[in-house]
């Protein structure tokens, strides 16, 4: 039987990267090595949409989470954080830590923030710095308006710092057509890599920020990185070479197929899973401003999340996750970002039909393959609304 890694993350790796990551290691300060460095940095700044550079660094997204917070303000500062979910959290946590001011401002799990109700907050916290914000919540599959609140922002002194891990190679979020101040992800989701790696890039007047503050923490110092990467297409200190060689060759894949491409096909994918999960007479979590590549599924009453999932991968063969926090067993959160196409959706569709009626006795239409198929064509063919992207 066949494993399928239907998850928001880790996800599968192409073959043409999982042999990439079999190649001979090399040395990270060699000519050979550098000059690879200084491609990825070009395929870098295309992926994010920025003439700034993008940096690497060598650890999970939650430490370049930690990189913005702690570049970026001062300790005693305020910053707005946006909490939907799980990892809007994490921003509270991470500022908090780093002695920051943190103004949280709570959003249903399952909602999408908007620039009013942000205007609205603003108004009781006038001292803040900058807005910490998931462009997708991956807790909850909700993606915030991110090209909205940097419309906003931008006419402000106002840093827009958006965490993209489950968006960047996903759907559009273009770094300096939109005026996001900061972007960052993660290497384990739509890049198509194993974990290890994040990358983040500043806007111009996210630079002069930093220049002002001066970095207080020896390894996520972004002006050292920048200066490496800039000057001698290096870092800072022992990348993880054998991740960096798997990104070029993703990036070449992205460029083979163009973002279009990769973004019309991540929407078809969402709008197959969703029209799936439908027909089986389940609701969504996220109804309007819905992530594309994470679907997140409520489960009937009287079903229980962890039985179902390991129903799912045992019987099936289909991994997929569950909910975090108070939705922890209330839902099921099904991956299809990355290297994920229309059959392994199906897969995982079956998977769940089958699973459901095992642990709960749940049946929807026995039509539900079919629909979701006719979703997943006519959205490739029409393409995602000229309005998201």
């Amino acid at each position: 039987m066949k494993t399928r890694l239907l998850t928001p993350g880790p996800t599968p790796l192409p073959e043409e990267v999982r042999l990439t990551l079999a190649m001979d290691m090399v040395h990270h300060r060699k000519e050979g090595f550098t000059a690879l460095l200084g491609e990825i940095q070009q395929g870098l700044k295309w992926l994010f949409g920025t003439e700034q550079p993008v940096i690497p660094l060598t650890c999970s997204g939650t430490g370049a989470m930690t990189a913005a917070v702690g570049n970026l303000f001062k300790p005693g500062e305020q910053v707005l954080v946006i909490e939907g979910g799980k990892f809007g959290e994490r921003w509270g946590e991470i500022a908090g830590t780093h002695g920051l001011d943190c103004a949280v401002m709570t959003v249903p799990w399952g909602k999408a923030v908007t620039v009013e109700h942000v205007e609205t907050a603003l108004k009781n916290y006038p001292d803040a710095k900058g807005i910490l914000i998931q462009a997708s919540e991956t807790s909850t599959g909700v993606l915030h308006p991110i090209k909205e609140l940097a419309a906003f922002t931008r006419e402000r002194d106002l840093m827009l710092v958006v965490d993209g891990i489950s968006a960047v190679g996903i759907s559009p979020c273009p770094m300096d057509e939109w005026g996001i101040d900061c972007l960052l992800t993660g290497s384990q989701k739509g890049l198509m890599l194993p974990p290890g790696l994040a990358f983040i890039a500043l806007s111009e007047r996210a630079w002069k920020r930093v220049e002002e503050i001066k970095p207080r923490n020896f390894y996520f110092n972004l002006l050292g990185e920048r200066a490496k990467i800039m000057v001698n297409n290096q870092t800072n200190f022992t990348p993880a070479i054998n991740l960096l060689m798997g990104l070029s060759t993703c990036l070449d894949l992205f460029q083979e197929r163009t973002m279009e491409e990769v973004f019309r096909t991540q929407w078809a994918l969402t709008q197959m899973a969703r029209a799936g999960a439908k027909a089986l007479g389940l609701e969504l979590l996220a109804k309007d401003h819905y992530t594309w590549g994470l679907t997140s599924i409520r489960l009937p009453a009287g079903v229980d999340g962890a039985v179902l999932l390991k129903a799912c991968a045992e019987r099936y063969g289909v991994v997929m996750a569950g909910g975090q926090g108070h939705l922890k067993g209330r839902i099921v959160r099904m991956g299809h970002m990355g290297h994920v196409d229309f059959a392994d959706v199906m897969a995982g569709l079956y998977a769940l039909a089958q699973g459901l009626k095992l642990t709960g006795g749940h049946s929807g239409s026995r039509d539900y393959l079919e629909r979701a198929m006719e979703a997943f064509e006519t959205s490739l063919a029409d393409g995602p609304p000229a309005d998201l992207c």
